[in-house]
């Protein structure tokens, strides 16, 4: 069981949501949002976990491209 399983809250800055998703915490704060999590991951509710994907669309789309085959 994880720390979402456990019932952790969201790390973003001002939210005290549930949360649904359990990310690495560089790649959250590259994506643009404020994060207070002192450990390697951070957790992020439904809503922060979808703003998180629009703002980070271009660079998970640039790192799918390094993989696929030509």
């Amino acid at each position: 069981m994880g720390v979402v399983g456990k019932g952790a809250k969201c790390n973003v800055e001002g939210c005290d949501e549930d949360g649904v998703r359990s990310l690495n915490t560089t790649k959250v704060e590259n994506a643009g949002l404020r994060v207070n999590s002192p450990g390697k991951k951070t957790v992020l509710c439904k809503r922060c976990y979808k703003e998180y994907k629009k703002e980070s669309k271009d660079d998970r789309e640039l790192e799918r491209a390094r993989f696929d085959k030509f």
